[in-house]
């Protein structure tokens, strides 16, 4: 006959997992602490970097700070909010952003030839499209969660549906980086909800004759031209092909070591453009070489990893489809910044997690790591 001490002894974890959780004040405060020290490394030697970039440019270091000190507490508020809560209003939320994304049709400031930016009184101006790189993968993950997955044609369909409106609401701001941030962020739920290779292979095959019909009708000259450069960049190296090449100039001249912080002469004397924003990381090249390029990618691959860890580890089909989706739009940020500097994808303007200079974009990133943590610390004891 077992007694209670046996009985006791069977069912108590032997790793010591019930006196860790009980003393895990990050864990009741709800922040995964790998995770938010790598985000704070990546901040770090970003507002190092923003400060020689900018040409020390002090002020500018503040804000960006400030922003980053804003997302900490977005970030800190939404891992809160258990991720049952995010499934129930993401239809809302995302129904709230095509909504935005109209009114900046109708009534948005234009600035610099691009109509981006809506005007709030009390708030100041606000860029919807930045919302639906959070809006997009909720609303998909909430649409797909209760149905049977792998989905069907018809899902997929309506799935490609909710993508490309607000895609295409982007798209003519202009803003074809973003929209392609935004589309790939919901195409990344459909993925990971099993989507069929098939089906998959189907729409490439699918949207290969439209492509001249892309490239004839719907892109602006000034996106066409981005491609062209792409692969000439010395046909016009003193117009379209400037950036590139300037880019080029500055990761190449960094060698293995770089010229050290505040040394680098591309940025210095301007002859690397948006050295503060888009092409932040080849200053940061130039100046750290391949030592310190490689310490950089290597916080972001730590970042990539833990969060992927905490998508396969989700315990319901909501949480693993958006956390995969969240992680997934971070490396493609990664990548798509870092490929257009190296001269290996078309100038998008899109900007370095964490290193390129965007309160917004900032923001951003901390409230869909906030999400990731909700997801993480929400989970429930499985006896």
């Amino acid at each position: 006959m077992s007694t209670t001490q046996d009985r006791f002894l069977r069912h108590m974890p032997r790793d010591g997992s019930q006196f860790k959780r009980k003393f895990d004040l990050w864990g009741m405060l709800h922040i995964d602490l790998p995770l938010l020290v790598a985000l704070l490394i990546a901040a770090s030697i970003g507002l190092f970097e923003l400060y020689s970039a900018s040409g020390r440019h002090f002020d500018m270091t503040l804000k960006q700070l400030m922003s980053f000190g804003i997302g900490l507490t977005v970030m800190f508020v939404l891992a809160q909010i258990p991720p049952r809560t995010y499934q129930t209003i993401s239809p809302w939320f995302y129904a709230g952003g095509v909504l935005l994304l109209v009114a900046v049709a109708v009534v948005g400031d234009v600035r610099m030839g691009a109509q981006r930016w809506l005007s709030i009184p009390g708030v100041g101006s606000v860029q919807p499209s930045e919302f639906m790189k959070l809006a997009m993968p909720m609303m998909l993950a909430w649409f797909l969660a209760t149905r049977v997955l792998p989905p069907s044609v018809f899902n997929v369909g309506i799935a490609l549906v909710l993508i490309g409106i607000p895609a295409l609401l982007v798209a003519e701001q202009p803003d074809l980086g973003t929209a392609i941030l935004v589309a790939a962020s919901g195409l990344f739920v459909l993925f990971l909800g099993g989507l069929s290779w098939w089906l998959i292979g189907g729409f490439v095959a699918a949207m290969l004759p439209l492509a001249w019909m892309v490239w004839s009708h719907f892109l602006h000259d000034y996106q066409r031209q981005r491609i062209l450069t792409l692969f000439n960049p010395e046909a016009d190296p003193l117009g379209n092909g400037w950036n590139i090449i300037q880019s080029k100039t500055a990761i190449g001249s960094g060698g293995m070591l770089g010229k050290g912080w505040m040394n680098g002469s591309q940025s210095h004397l301007e002859f690397l453009p948006e050295g503060h924003t888009d092409f932040i990381i080849a200053a940061y090249s130039e100046e750290f070489g391949l030592i310190g390029v490689l310490v950089l990618f290597s916080i972001y691959l730590f970042i990539i990893g833990r969060s992927f860890y905490i998508a396969s580890t989700a315990q319901d089909g909501y949480s693993r489809l958006l956390a995969g989706a969240i992680t997934m739009s971070f490396f493609v940020y990664v990548f798509v910044n870092a490929g257009m500097v190296s001269g290996i994808l078309p100038v998008v303007g899109v900007p370095l997690p964490f290193i390129s200079y965007g309160g917004t974009a900032i923001i951003t990133l901390c409230s869909g790591f906030g999400i990731l943590m909700s997801i993480q610390t929400h989970k429930k004891l499985i006896s």
